[in-house]
């Protein structure tokens, strides 16, 4: 699983980093480290990455169940419509809503989210529904 996510010139890196850490399991905070790189933006504005990449089974399904247990059905049920335009090649991509991790929600959204890849040793699309359907991701 890899999660990224941005921290505009505008933004404060704390409360960005702190929003982030809202989706993840409050028990496990201390096992994820996020890597910091700067960037430049279109206009030469100072953007900063943030990644990390978790490798651990009980991590991965931890974050993927505070996540599922967070996402309200509407999102559930959109993830279960759009779930072509989210998986390719066994990879799951999800776009959380920065702003509402920040208020403790879990939300789907397309702008300036926070980026989970989740990669399943099955490539094919019906066993990464089947997948997430076990974890609670979708009905």
């Amino acid at each position: 699983m890899d999660i990224r996510f941005f921290a505009h010139a505008t933004e404060d890196e704390n409360k960005v980093v702190e929003a982030a850490q809202h989706i993840l399991p409050a028990d496990h905070l201390d096992e994820i480290m996020f890597e910091r790189s700067t960037l430049r933006g279109h206009h030469g504005n100072p953007i900063t990455l943030f990644e990390t990449r978790i490798n651990k089974k009980e991590l991965m399904e931890a974050i993927l169940a505070n996540i599922a247990s967070g996402l309200g059905e509407l999102d559930k049920e959109t993830l279960l419509q759009e779930i072509n335009l989210h998986t390719e090649g066994g990879n799951l991509y999800v776009r959380l809503d920065k702003q509402a991790a920040f208020e403790g929600e879990v939300k789907l959204c397309t702008a300036d989210p926070i980026h989970l890849r989740v990669r399943f040793k099955k490539t094919r699309i019906e066993d990464v529904i089947e997948a997430c359907r076990q974890m609670g991701m979708v009905p």
